[in-house]
Protein backbone atom coordinates (compact mmCIF):
# COMPACT_ATOMS: atom_id res chain seq x y z
CA UNK A 1 0.00 0.00 0.00
CA UNK A 2 1.12 3.56 -0.69
CA UNK A 3 1.29 5.51 2.57
CA UNK A 4 -0.43 8.87 2.88
CA UNK A 5 2.15 10.59 5.06
CA UNK A 6 1.74 13.40 7.55
CA UNK A 7 -2.03 12.93 7.62
CA UNK A 8 -3.96 12.04 10.77
CA UNK A 9 -7.53 10.79 10.91
CA UNK A 10 -9.58 11.73 13.98
CA UNK A 11 -11.82 8.85 15.01
CA UNK A 12 -14.53 8.23 17.57
CA UNK A 13 -12.81 6.07 20.17
CA UNK A 14 -16.20 4.95 21.54
CA UNK A 15 -17.28 3.60 18.14
CA UNK A 16 -16.04 0.03 17.46
CA UNK A 17 -16.62 0.47 13.71
CA UNK A 18 -14.53 3.67 13.64
CA UNK A 19 -11.77 2.00 15.65
CA UNK A 20 -11.70 -0.98 13.29
CA UNK A 21 -11.42 0.76 9.95
CA UNK A 22 -9.02 3.50 11.10
CA UNK A 23 -6.79 0.83 12.66
CA UNK A 24 -6.92 -1.06 9.35
CA UNK A 25 -5.67 2.05 7.53
CA UNK A 26 -2.59 2.09 9.77
CA UNK A 27 -1.97 -1.67 9.75
CA UNK A 28 -2.19 -1.88 5.94
CA UNK A 29 0.16 1.07 5.56
CA UNK A 30 -2.37 3.46 4.03
CA UNK A 31 -1.57 5.81 6.92
CA UNK A 32 1.69 5.99 8.85
CA UNK A 33 2.01 4.89 12.49
CA UNK A 34 0.82 8.31 13.67
CA UNK A 35 -2.02 8.33 11.17
CA UNK A 36 -4.90 8.01 13.62
CA UNK A 37 -5.83 9.92 16.77
CA UNK A 38 -8.86 9.77 19.10
CA UNK A 39 -11.18 12.72 18.66
CA UNK A 40 -11.21 13.20 22.44
CA UNK A 41 -7.50 14.10 22.39
CA UNK A 42 -7.87 17.22 20.24
CA UNK A 43 -6.00 20.10 21.89
CA UNK A 44 -6.71 23.84 21.90
CA UNK A 45 -4.24 24.52 19.09
CA UNK A 46 -5.99 22.03 16.81
CA UNK A 47 -9.37 23.61 17.58
CA UNK A 48 -8.20 26.72 15.73
CA UNK A 49 -8.36 25.00 12.35
CA UNK A 50 -10.57 21.94 12.95
CA UNK A 51 -14.34 22.27 12.87
CA UNK A 52 -14.95 20.10 15.93
CA UNK A 53 -18.72 19.94 15.46
CA UNK A 54 -18.38 18.78 11.88
CA UNK A 55 -15.59 16.36 12.85
CA UNK A 56 -17.98 14.68 15.30
CA UNK A 57 -20.39 14.01 12.44
CA UNK A 58 -17.92 13.44 9.60
CA UNK A 59 -14.58 11.81 10.33
CA UNK A 60 -11.79 14.35 9.81
CA UNK A 61 -8.45 13.86 8.04
CA UNK A 62 -5.99 16.49 9.24
CA UNK A 63 -2.92 17.72 7.37
CA UNK A 64 -0.90 19.24 10.20
CA UNK A 65 1.76 20.68 7.89
CA UNK A 66 -0.68 22.81 5.90
CA UNK A 67 -3.30 22.96 8.67
CA UNK A 68 -6.03 21.82 6.31
CA UNK A 69 -8.83 19.35 6.99
CA UNK A 70 -11.15 17.25 4.81
CA UNK A 71 -14.22 15.58 6.26
CA UNK A 72 -16.47 12.56 5.86
CA UNK A 73 -16.46 10.55 2.65
CA UNK A 74 -13.85 12.90 1.14
CA UNK A 75 -11.36 11.96 3.86
CA UNK A 76 -11.92 8.25 3.21
CA UNK A 77 -11.59 8.70 -0.55
CA UNK A 78 -8.34 10.61 -0.06
CA UNK A 79 -6.84 7.80 2.04
CA UNK A 80 -8.02 4.93 -0.16
CA UNK A 81 -7.39 6.89 -3.36
CA UNK A 82 -3.76 7.39 -2.44
CA UNK A 83 -3.27 3.64 -2.89
CA UNK A 84 -6.07 3.03 -5.41
CA UNK A 85 -6.50 6.18 -7.54
CA UNK A 86 -9.25 4.62 -9.64
CA UNK A 87 -11.46 4.20 -6.53
CA UNK A 88 -11.07 7.88 -5.69
CA UNK A 89 -11.87 8.80 -9.30
CA UNK A 90 -15.06 6.73 -9.25
CA UNK A 91 -15.97 8.01 -5.79
CA UNK A 92 -15.65 11.63 -6.92
CA UNK A 93 -17.90 11.13 -9.93
CA UNK A 94 -20.85 13.33 -9.01
CA UNK A 95 -23.70 10.74 -8.97
CA UNK A 96 -21.58 8.22 -7.04
CA UNK A 97 -20.22 10.89 -4.71
CA UNK A 98 -23.76 12.07 -3.92
CA UNK A 99 -24.85 8.53 -3.00
CA UNK A 100 -21.69 7.91 -0.95
CA UNK A 101 -22.26 11.10 1.03
CA UNK A 102 -25.84 10.13 1.77
CA UNK A 103 -24.81 6.60 2.81
CA UNK A 104 -22.00 7.98 4.97
CA UNK A 105 -24.36 10.42 6.69
CA UNK A 106 -26.95 7.67 7.20
CA UNK A 107 -24.38 5.52 9.03
CA UNK A 108 -22.59 8.33 10.85
CA UNK A 109 -25.69 10.01 12.31
CA UNK A 110 -27.06 6.63 13.40
CA UNK A 111 -23.84 5.03 14.57
CA UNK A 112 -24.73 5.39 18.26
CA UNK A 113 -27.96 3.44 17.79
CA UNK A 114 -26.29 0.87 15.53
CA UNK A 115 -23.46 0.25 18.01
CA UNK A 116 -24.23 2.06 21.29
CA UNK A 117 -21.75 3.22 23.88
CA UNK A 118 -22.31 4.38 27.42
CA UNK A 119 -23.54 7.93 27.92
CA UNK A 120 -20.54 10.25 27.52
CA UNK A 121 -18.96 11.90 30.50
CA UNK A 122 -19.91 15.59 30.39
CA UNK A 123 -16.34 16.55 31.29
CA UNK A 124 -14.93 14.57 28.36
CA UNK A 125 -14.45 16.05 24.91
CA UNK A 126 -16.55 13.42 23.19
CA UNK A 127 -17.35 12.57 19.59
CA UNK A 128 -21.12 12.41 19.90
CA UNK A 129 -22.82 12.95 16.51
CA UNK A 130 -25.48 15.62 16.21
CA UNK A 131 -29.05 14.42 16.51
CA UNK A 132 -30.47 14.31 12.98
CA UNK A 133 -34.18 13.54 12.94
CA UNK A 134 -34.32 13.00 9.16
CA UNK A 135 -31.68 10.27 9.15
CA UNK A 136 -33.05 8.71 12.35
CA UNK A 137 -36.55 8.39 10.86
CA UNK A 138 -35.05 6.97 7.66
CA UNK A 139 -33.12 4.44 9.75
CA UNK A 140 -36.33 3.43 11.53
CA UNK A 141 -38.12 2.96 8.20
CA UNK A 142 -35.28 0.83 6.79
CA UNK A 143 -35.21 -1.27 9.96
CA UNK A 144 -39.00 -1.73 9.99
CA UNK A 145 -39.08 -2.81 6.33
CA UNK A 146 -36.14 -5.21 6.76
CA UNK A 147 -37.67 -6.73 9.89
CA UNK A 148 -41.03 -7.12 8.15
CA UNK A 149 -39.54 -9.01 5.19
CA UNK A 150 -37.31 -11.29 7.27
CA UNK A 151 -39.98 -12.18 9.83
CA UNK A 152 -42.55 -12.87 7.13
CA UNK A 153 -40.10 -15.25 5.42
CA UNK A 154 -39.28 -16.89 8.75
CA UNK A 155 -42.97 -17.36 9.60
CA UNK A 156 -43.32 -19.56 6.51
CA UNK A 157 -41.11 -22.09 8.32
CA UNK A 158 -43.33 -22.19 11.41
CA UNK A 159 -46.57 -24.11 10.78
CA UNK A 160 -47.26 -23.91 14.54
CA UNK A 161 -48.55 -20.35 14.04
CA UNK A 162 -51.27 -19.09 11.65
CA UNK A 163 -50.11 -18.06 8.18
CA UNK A 164 -48.60 -14.61 8.25
CA UNK A 165 -48.77 -11.63 5.89
CA UNK A 166 -46.62 -8.59 5.25
CA UNK A 167 -49.33 -6.43 6.81
CA UNK A 168 -49.23 -8.41 10.05
CA UNK A 169 -45.45 -8.31 10.30
CA UNK A 170 -45.39 -4.60 9.45
CA UNK A 171 -47.98 -3.95 12.16
CA UNK A 172 -45.96 -5.94 14.70
CA UNK A 173 -42.69 -4.14 13.86
CA UNK A 174 -44.32 -0.71 14.02
CA UNK A 175 -46.48 -1.60 17.01
CA UNK A 176 -43.52 -2.37 19.26
CA UNK A 177 -42.18 1.18 18.78
CA UNK A 178 -45.55 2.68 19.70
CA UNK A 179 -46.07 0.28 22.62
CA UNK A 180 -42.63 0.83 24.14
CA UNK A 181 -42.81 4.60 23.62
CA UNK A 182 -45.93 4.72 25.78
CA UNK A 183 -43.76 3.79 28.77
CA UNK A 184 -41.36 6.67 28.07
CA UNK A 185 -44.04 9.31 27.70
CA UNK A 186 -42.50 11.42 30.48
CA UNK A 187 -39.13 11.49 28.73
CA UNK A 188 -38.20 14.08 26.10
CA UNK A 189 -38.88 13.18 22.48
CA UNK A 190 -35.19 12.82 21.59
CA UNK A 191 -34.81 10.11 24.24
CA UNK A 192 -37.84 8.30 22.82
CA UNK A 193 -36.53 8.50 19.25
CA UNK A 194 -33.04 7.37 20.31
CA UNK A 195 -34.50 4.43 22.22
CA UNK A 196 -36.68 3.56 19.22
CA UNK A 197 -33.55 3.45 17.08
CA UNK A 198 -31.89 1.05 19.51
CA UNK A 199 -35.10 -0.99 19.70
CA UNK A 200 -35.14 -1.49 15.94
CA UNK A 201 -31.41 -2.29 15.88
CA UNK A 202 -32.18 -5.12 18.30
CA UNK A 203 -34.80 -6.34 15.82
CA UNK A 204 -32.24 -6.17 13.01
CA UNK A 205 -29.83 -8.13 15.20
CA UNK A 206 -32.51 -10.81 15.50
CA UNK A 207 -32.96 -10.81 11.72
CA UNK A 208 -29.23 -11.45 11.26
CA UNK A 209 -29.47 -14.39 13.65
CA UNK A 210 -32.38 -15.81 11.64
CA UNK A 211 -30.66 -15.46 8.25
CA UNK A 212 -28.52 -18.65 8.52
CA UNK A 213 -31.52 -20.92 9.02
CA UNK A 214 -33.46 -19.09 6.30
CA UNK A 215 -30.60 -19.60 3.83
CA UNK A 216 -30.14 -23.22 4.90
CA UNK A 217 -33.83 -23.82 4.35
CA UNK A 218 -33.33 -22.89 0.70
CA UNK A 219 -30.99 -25.87 0.35
CA UNK A 220 -32.60 -28.48 2.60
CA UNK A 221 -35.99 -28.62 4.30
CA UNK A 222 -35.61 -27.62 7.96
CA UNK A 223 -37.88 -29.48 10.38
CA UNK A 224 -40.43 -27.04 11.89
CA UNK A 225 -39.41 -27.96 15.44
CA UNK A 226 -35.77 -27.10 14.70
CA UNK A 227 -36.88 -23.78 13.22
CA UNK A 228 -39.00 -23.11 16.32
CA UNK A 229 -36.05 -23.85 18.64
CA UNK A 230 -33.80 -21.57 16.56
CA UNK A 231 -36.41 -18.83 16.75
CA UNK A 232 -36.69 -19.29 20.52
CA UNK A 233 -32.91 -19.01 20.99
CA UNK A 234 -32.94 -15.86 18.86
CA UNK A 235 -35.60 -14.30 21.08
CA UNK A 236 -33.48 -14.99 24.18
CA UNK A 237 -30.38 -13.46 22.58
CA UNK A 238 -32.15 -10.31 21.43
CA UNK A 239 -33.75 -9.94 24.87
CA UNK A 240 -30.24 -9.94 26.35
CA UNK A 241 -29.12 -7.35 23.79
CA UNK A 242 -32.15 -5.18 24.54
CA UNK A 243 -31.40 -5.41 28.27
CA UNK A 244 -27.77 -4.38 27.63
CA UNK A 245 -28.84 -1.37 25.59
CA UNK A 246 -31.37 -0.23 28.18
CA UNK A 247 -28.55 -0.24 30.73
CA UNK A 248 -26.20 1.69 28.44
CA UNK A 249 -28.89 4.29 27.76
CA UNK A 250 -29.63 4.52 31.50
CA UNK A 251 -33.33 3.97 30.89
CA UNK A 252 -35.85 2.27 33.22
CA UNK A 253 -35.35 -1.50 33.36
CA UNK A 254 -39.10 -2.06 33.21
CA UNK A 255 -38.72 -1.50 29.45
CA UNK A 256 -37.38 -5.05 29.33
CA UNK A 257 -40.55 -6.33 31.01
CA UNK A 258 -42.79 -4.39 28.62
CA UNK A 259 -40.64 -5.67 25.71
CA UNK A 260 -41.56 -9.23 26.73
CA UNK A 261 -45.16 -8.25 27.49
CA UNK A 262 -45.61 -6.87 23.97
CA UNK A 263 -44.49 -10.17 22.46
CA UNK A 264 -46.82 -12.16 24.71
CA UNK A 265 -49.76 -9.94 23.72
CA UNK A 266 -48.79 -10.17 20.04
CA UNK A 267 -48.54 -13.98 20.20
CA UNK A 268 -51.94 -14.20 21.90
CA UNK A 269 -53.53 -12.06 19.20
CA UNK A 270 -51.85 -14.02 16.38
CA UNK A 271 -53.04 -17.37 17.75
CA UNK A 272 -56.57 -16.27 18.53
CA UNK A 273 -57.31 -13.61 15.93
CA UNK A 274 -55.30 -14.51 12.80
CA UNK A 275 -55.46 -12.03 9.92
Amino acid sequence: MKTLENQTILYDEDCPLCQTYTSAFVKTGMLDKNGRKPYGQIDEHEMNFIDTERAANEIALVDYQNKTVVYGIESLLKIIGNSFPFIEKIGKWQPVNYLLKKLYSFISYNRKVIIPSSKPNETKFNCEPSFNLKYRIFYLLVAICTTTIILFTCSEMLPQIPKSSYIRELALATGQIIFQSMFLIRKDWKTIVNYSGNLMTVSLYGCLLLLPILLLNQLVAIHPNIALIWFGITVVLIFMEHFRRVQLLQLPKYLCITWVLYRIIALYLILNFPL
